[in-house]
């Protein structure tokens, strides 16, 4: 398989992070990145406000998750981001994926880089307090009707109005 494509499930294939530049910033350089939406019993979606010192979307509302690091399957990555980011760990399975695919912001340095995106969801019986803040200002879980009073992270502002709309988040409400 040719250098660039990405992992796909249980297969293992090349990422465009082998590539020795997978130090650089995201915005120079391809990513994969994975998101999780986690849903309480109210259907608020767990987000996180972004620090001063966030090398992304300081100061703005994102979506927990990261990089997937050299090398590394992408459920294990998931379940990786959202205990380093939430001290939350989920049984395995609780993970469900919504978006396999390319969605790349307009703020790499160049044309033709790209971020492959999967974002997982999860309906989860939790609360604020059960929330371990490991990156960031905050992490809470947010009132969808309050969007529009939040500064979200472009990856955030697109992702999150779509997910809102999904069969799959409709199914999660109460």
């Amino acid at each position: 398989m040719a250098a660039g494509t990405v992992h796909t499930g249980a297969v293992t294939e090349p990422s465009v992070l082998t590539d020795p530049d997978h130090l650089l910033p995201c915005r120079e350089r391809s990513c994969d990145v994975v998101g999780i939406f986690l849903v309480d019993v109210r259907g608020w979606v767990l987000l996180q406000e972004r620090d001063e010192h966030a090398p992304v979307a300081a100061e703005q509302w994102g979506i927990v998750g990261g990089h997937v690091d050299p090398s590394e399957e992408w459920p294990a990555a998931t379940r990786r981001e959202l205990l380093e980011e939430t001290g939350i760990v989920l049984p395995e399975g609780a993970l469900t994926l919504w978006y396999d695919g390319h969605q790349t912001p307009e703020s790499k340095s160049r044309p033709g880089l790209v971020n492959h995106w999967q974002v997982w969801f999860a309906r989860v019986d939790l609360t604020d307090d059960d929330v371990v803040c490991g990156e960031g200002r905050q992490i809470v879980f947010v009132d969808p009707a309050r969007l529009d009073e939040l500064e979200l992270a472009e990856s955030t502002a697109w992702f999150l109005p779509r997910f809102l709309a999904s069969d799959e988040y409709a199914a999660l409400l109460p």
